[in-house]
């Protein structure tokens, strides 16, 4: 039973982010840890309602009020039991979802919901205190193989769900290190990259191979893998980005692609370069985009020393709390999100579009022309009279989302074309039109979030597991709550 008085009693509270002038000294988890009398008042604000729409609200459908209720009692280990009955990577969303879940939290109807995210780090974390995460035991091996392209979340999730049913499963990653954008598109003061090393042993540990560096279409085609395994999964994400290639001045030096920055700092921080090809530091920065990568960028550009950092984003200020008759509960609301990268510094500008870029002499940027515009039907803009004014800037990072899956000779080599949302068509199974390739995560659904992510790629191997026979249950986990791993 849980408590029937928790919410009544403790209020909602997230453990404390470090000092700002700390925290942007250094690339470092921005926030400290909980103790263990804060997870025990804030687990015990969930009422483990009758019918939880938190399950709703969660892709995964993660059982949030059964590990509420365990960490509540102190009971760790059934905790994680639960918490990963449904999710293969708790460590990752805990820290990058936006959490839907406490979006649909029952509570959150006349309250402030429970701090879901914090008690699903807080589980994982004490699980990772102990040593080592054991690999799952591996019961009968099938005879089978697959082939995973992409290590992302959504790679991570289908190869081990496939590796824990008996196939033979073979990572294949471009880049030089596991994990996708996890790993150099997401900075360490987000997500440690030892979370993602952490996980990786285990898999290793369960059987999954990992070949890096090998660009499917390039170093290998697509149609070898075909021949050497019994199914492939795509799972290579939504990398095309948007440009703005109409703006005037997009092709003054200075302007770039906000992947394209942040990768080379995350570089830096691994250790596999000396300094960032992208460089903020003493510069006056523009961002145009408002959303989690542009947020990186801010907090990336504040720990490289930046001058000045404004975000540019067309869209008007979103209202500080949900608005009943647009966002009704449990909906998505759209509000005010401020990242622990907006409290330390820079200035977020709505209702806000770049006119044009200005270069020197010399073909480099030195300022924006900014306009205040209201967005109508459509998406259409509309400049206000009387806004233009020009700004210092000297670095432009475009953070303004992506348009699909990046074409490629990979998709051409098994008769694959990306579809009107420039994502890989499937059908209700995770199946391309080629027998025997699959897709999953942002390069079927378009690009998402993480849970969406890990939970597409649970999906597509379950799919790819009826597809060679052995039904459509993946193995239960050894737990003692003995819950099915879909």
């Amino acid at each position: 039973m849980p408590d029937p008085m928790g919410f009544m009693k403790y209020r909602r509270q997230l453990p404390l982010l470090r000092p700002v002038a700390e925290r942007v000294a250094d690339w470092r988890d921005v926030y400290q840890r909980a103790d263990e009398q804060l997870i025990h008042e804030q687990s015990s604000r969930c009422m483990n309602c009758g019918v939880p729409y938190c399950h709703n609200g969660c892709p995964l459908g993660n059982l949030i009020p059964d590990w509420n209720d365990f960490v509540r009692v102190g009971d760790w280990e059934r905790a994680a039991d639960a918490l990963h009955a449904t999710n293969n990577f708790p460590e990752f969303t805990g820290r990058l979802c936006p959490a839907p879940c406490e979006a649909a939290c029952v509570l959150g109807i006349g309250d402030d919901p429970v701090t879901i995210k914090q008690v699903e780090v807080e589980i994982i974390s004490r699980l990772a205190d102990r040593g080592p995460l054991e690999p799952f035991p591996i019961v009968a091996r099938s005879g089978r193989s697959v082939a995973v392209v992409g290590s992302g979340p959504a790679g991570l999730a289908a190869a081990q769900q496939l590796a824990r049913a008996g196939h033979a499963t073979t990572v294949y990653e471009r880049s030089d290190a596991i994990g996708g954008l996890l790993r150099y598109g997401i900075p360490d003061f987000k997500l440690e990259k030892t979370h993602i090393d952490r996980r990786v042993a285990q898999m290793v540990a369960e059987g999954v191979q990992f070949i890096t560096g090998c660009a499917v279409g390039v170093d290998v085609s697509l149609a070898e893998l075909q021949e050497q395994y019994d199914a492939v999964v795509l799972a290579c994400g939504a990398l095309d980005p948007r440009d703005v290639p109409t703006t005037p001045g997009r092709d003054l030096t200075g302007i770039h692609q906000a992947m394209v920055y942040l990768e080379g700092s995350n570089r830096v921080v691994a250790g596999s370069l000396d300094a960032p090809p992208i460089d903020a530091a003493g510069r006056h920065v523009i961002v145009v985009g408002g959303g989690d990568t542009a947020a990186d960028c801010l907090g990336t550009a504040h720990r490289q020393g930046a001058a000045s950092v404004r975000l540019v984003e067309v869209a008007p200020l979103p209202p500080p709390k949900r608005d009943g008759t647009r966002d009704p509960w449990p909906t998505w609301p759209t509000t005010l999100r401020t990242a622990s990268a907006h409290e330390e510094g820079g200035e977020r500008h709505f209702s806000c579009a770049v006119r044009r870029f200005i270069g020197d002499d010399d073909g480099n940027l030195r300022a924006v022309e900014l306009v205040d515009v209201l967005v109508g039907p459509g998406f259409t803009l509309t400049e206000v009279e009387g806004t233009v004014r020009e700004v210092p800037a000297d670095l432009a990072l475009l953070a303004i989302g992506f348009a699909g899956t990046q074409p490629g000779e990979h998709l051409a080599q098994a008769g694959l074309t990306r579809n009107a949302r420039g994502t890989i068509q499937a059908d209700d199974d995770w199946q391309t039109t080629t027998p025997g390739i699959f897709v999953a995560g942002d390069a079927r659904r378009g690009p998402s979030l993480i849970v969406w992510a890990i939970a597409e790629g649970r999906s597509a191997a379950a799919a790819v597991n009826r597809y060679l026979g052995d039904g459509g249950r993946l193995p239960a986990p050894v737990t003692t709550l003995s819950m099915p791993l879909k």
